[in-house]
């Protein structure tokens, strides 16, 4: 049994105790409610878009709907009709007010105060490009980029039954098989691919913003294997000026021709060039076709068969909309009945470039693009003609296109194709390892 006065020290010991625990146990809590209330106050990140930071403004979005007209819009949020005339004046050299399009998206930078007053409008008339109608302090409109990243990817396929089945297969994009075509239109017919094909292919993808995909920019370099041989494509700038690239083999030689063999994409020859032909609205009559009708829907753009010099763009006749093409002092060509036109004269187009969209202006029965063949003044059957190589790789620039081919053909080289199996395999496989697993 313990003594009295010892029992009485440490009650006293065990309240100083406690005092000491409870005193630190609120300095420590006071610590973390401060630690906790720096954390509470930060400030949120700053986010920027279009050159702004969104954060100083109350920022509206929308699209441009049926009916919208820029002051409508201005309007609908508060800015007088005399400061929206003023904006239009002042910037009616830079941006066309009139030209909004249907279901393009547009974005309102207001007051960030009850009264929210717009201050800078920004239309969107692509994914990259925008045009800032700014009117905060002066006015001023200008056209910008959204900043745009690309990203090297590759793919191969073993055909089974055609190439787009393969690249659906490898999880590609369908639109890299045309490219694929596209590029090889000249040396392999994609229709009668043979089983057991193979391809490689290096390509860059584009990305806005770092992270909305906007589809494939280019192909860099290919390589097919049909019917056991190999053909190469590689891409390379010809002409730093114009900024003209084709497509190569590994021996520097065009895959392509001076033209292609059609002005629009998944189309049918309605009508061929015929200068015997009889038509029983006209009584049975000839009346010669001296153009080749590609049947395809309103709106399929046409592009230009060769690279050339726009002549004429112009809305004539039973023409209706059409443009004309010079390519060189022997061959001309012209693209009629089009719903709209987009190339002017003095324009120098790619092959391959949209000039215009299928229509049925002028004298047509149907939509359709009536391309017309000149060489040397005179209209003739561009099926029937012998059309020359495309432009070759000039001697100064062989060298270095053989040393610029050599690191993406070891590339190609070095990918491996992919196993023997298609989707319903691992399908079949995920399944099984669900039923072990379970």
């Amino acid at each position: 049994m313990e003594p009295k006065g010892i029992r009485r020290l440490g009650k006293k010991y065990l309240i100083i105790l406690i005092c000491l625990i409870s005193f630190f146990g609120c300095k420590e809590d006071t610590e973390n409610n401060e630690s906790l209330d720096t954390v509470l106050v930060e400030q949120p990140e700053e986010i920027y878009e279009f050159g702004f930071n969104l954060n100083e403004y109350i920022v509206k979005k929308d699209t441009i709907r049926k009916g919208d007209t820029f002051g409508d819009i201005l309007q609908k949020n508060n800015l007088s009709y005399s400061k929206i005339y003023q904006i239009a004046e002042q910037t009616k050299d830079s941006f066309d007010i009139t030209k909004l399009h249907l279901g393009k998206p547009y974005t309102l930078l207001c007051d960030n105060d009850s009264l929210q007053t717009p201050k800078c409008f920004i239309y969107q008339p692509t994914k990259e490009r925008y045009v800032v109608v700014d009117f905060q302090d002066s006015i001023k409109a200008y056209t910008s980029y959204k900043p745009i990243k690309y990203v090297e990817k590759t793919a191969s396929g073993i055909i089974t039954s055609n190439i787009s089945q393969s690249m659906d297969d490898e999880g590609k994009p369908f639109v890299l098989a045309l490219k694929m075509s596209d590029i090889y239109a000249w040396t392999i017919d994609f229709s009668r691919l043979q089983k057991n094909d193979k391809f490689k292919v290096i390509y860059t993808e584009k990305y806005i913003d770092d992270s909305i995909y906007a589809g494939i920019h280019e192909v860099k370099a290919a390589y097919f294997e049909h019917n056991k041989e190999p053909f190469y494509a590689f891409e390379f700038e010809t002409d730093s000026v114009l900024g003209i690239r084709d497509y190569f083999s590994d021996e520097a030689k065009n895959l392509r021709r001076a033209f292609l063999k059609s002005p629009v994409s998944f189309s049918r020859i309605s009508s061929r060039y015929n200068l015997k032909r009889r038509i029983a609205l006209y009584g049975n009559r000839v009346r010669p076709h001296k153009g080749t009708d590609f049947a395809a829907k309103v709106g399929t753009p046409i592009m230009s068969t060769a690279n050339g010099t726009v002549i004429e763009s112009a809305r004539r006749g039973g023409n209706g909309n059409y443009v004309k093409v010079k390519h060189n002092a022997t061959y001309t060509t012209q693209y009629l009945h089009m719903s709209k036109r987009k190339a002017k004269v003095g324009d120098f187009v790619k092959q391959g470039e949209v000039i215009g969209y299928v229509g049925m202006t002028g004298n047509t029965s149907g939509p359709h693009v009536c391309y017309r063949f000149w060489k040397n003044g005179k209209q003739v059957d561009p099926f029937k003609e012998k059309l020359p190589e495309a432009k070759p790789i000039s001697d100064s620039l062989k060298v270095k296109f053989l040393e610029y081919i050599k690191p993406l053909k070891k590339q190609l080289e070095l990918l491996d194709y992919p196993q023997k199996s298609n989707k319903s395999d691992s399908l079949k496989n995920n399944l099984q390892e669900q039923k072990l697993i379970t």
